[in-house]
């Protein structure tokens, strides 16, 4: 990832710039670096993935997200390789884009129809965790829906007992060239086999020609402990099969941590407000408080005033590399009570004597205070 450059850069334009201006970018990049254009170049090739990748990323705006918090590092740790099979990986990809970038028809447009191997989609799907399972960490058997290759034609898409024939428009190539000035190749999907090569005459009943199904299947999720939401989980190989005996996707597990009815979460910290009366608070105390991992006694030192932060060491989430955990962050909020007995009253004017603070004797409190309201009226 050190030798990757920042994909602003690489299109020329700034971190603000739109979609808009993206794609002028990449068109201009596109037509500069493209292959056919530079035979004698050998570093075009690279040049146009590079622009490729740029593009891919900077106009997903879950993927730019990440980019722009976390640079390469952060589309890495979520699954994100790039274009590892060159610039065929590319073609196939990008085979809509670039019919609407160079305004070329036909299913994949520009490069779209290159018969190569072709990578599976990946398959994503949200997984629902509690605040003490991405603690802790858990183990969750999840139906997943993805499409497989076609039981019934093993993914031909043609009726058993026939297979599909070789195109006669492509040749079996899976696109037609043409040619737009100098040296610069388009090549457009072919459009009678729609870039597959082959034509089916007797489809599979089946799948009715598709060569996959859609399959419900139950998967093992092993999530870690100390999990954040927005994290993925990695299954290499159980997306969506490729295309052209290309590599099957993959699948991401996207976690969605609930929130806590108590808890909080602050990296590995864990937040949380405690009460105590005014008297734990003057002349300390043992409370029992909650924690992640049961009650635990909280030590309250006396004089401990409204908003002091106390800490249980090592009773937060444990971290995904190490043995160690976060701490339990309390702040205490000491509680003033709303209605006061006769006796409770007597001491805390006695205390406030002592103190030399002066304070309402009135005991009619807020009922007194209507009582002479109304007879101020009359």
């Amino acid at each position: 990832m050190a030798d990757k450059r920042d994909y602003y850069e690489v299109l020329g334009v700034d971190k603000s710039a739109s979609g808009t201006d993206i794609k002028k970018a990449y068109r201009k990049a596109a037509m500069k670096y493209h292959p056919d254009r530079n035979p004698d170049d050998p570093t075009a090739a690279g040049h146009f993935k590079e622009a490729s990748e740029a593009y891919e990323v900077l106009t997903d705006s879950q993927k730019r997200a990440t980019y722009d918090q976390f640079g390469h590092a952060g589309l890495s740790n979520q699954g994100y390789q790039g274009f590892s099979g060159g610039v065929d990986d590319i073609f196939s990809s990008f085979g809509d884009i670039f019919a609407d970038l160079f305004g070329f028809g036909g299913m994949g447009g520009f490069g779209g129809g290159r018969r190569g191997p072709r990578r599976g989609r990946h398959v994503e799907q949200i997984l629902p965790i509690t605040f003490e399972e991405a603690a802790f960490g858990v183990e969750k058997n999840v139906e997943v829906t993805r499409h497989v290759p076609c039981a019934e034609c093993d993914g031909s898409g043609a009726e058993k007992g026939s297979s599909p024939a070789t195109c006669s428009t492509c040749g079996g190539a899976g696109e037609v060239l043409h040619r737009q000035g100098g040296l610069l190749q388009i090549r457009t999907t072919c459009p009678a086999c729609r870039g597959q090569g082959t034509i089916i005459s007797d489809p599979c009943t089946a799948c009715r020609g598709s060569g996959v199904e859609e399959k419900t299947s139950e998967v093992k999720v092993e999530v870690p402990a100390g999990v954040e939401r927005g994290m993925r989980i990695r299954f290499a190989g159980q997306g969506e099969p490729g295309g052209n005996g290309g590599p099957p996707g993959d699948m991401f597990f996207v976690l969605d941590v609930q929130p806590h009815e108590l808890f909080e979460r602050d990296g590995t910290d864990v937040l949380c407000q405690v009460e105590v009366g005014v008297a734990q608070a003057s002349l300390g105390a043992e409370v029992d408080v909650p924690t992640l991992r049961g009650m635990k006694p909280l030590e309250v030192p006396a004089g401990t005033q409204h908003g002091d932060i106390l800490r249980f060491r090592g009773e937060g989430i444990p971290r995904l590399r190490g043995n160690t955990s976060g701490d339990q962050v309390m702040q205490i909020l000491v509680r003033v009570p709303i209605k006061l007995t006769g006796r409770q009253r007597e001491l805390m004017e006695e205390f406030a004597e002592i103190e030399g603070n002066q304070v309402r004797k009135d005991k009619g409190g807020f009922r007194g205070f209507m009582d002479r309201l109304k007879s101020s009226d009359h």
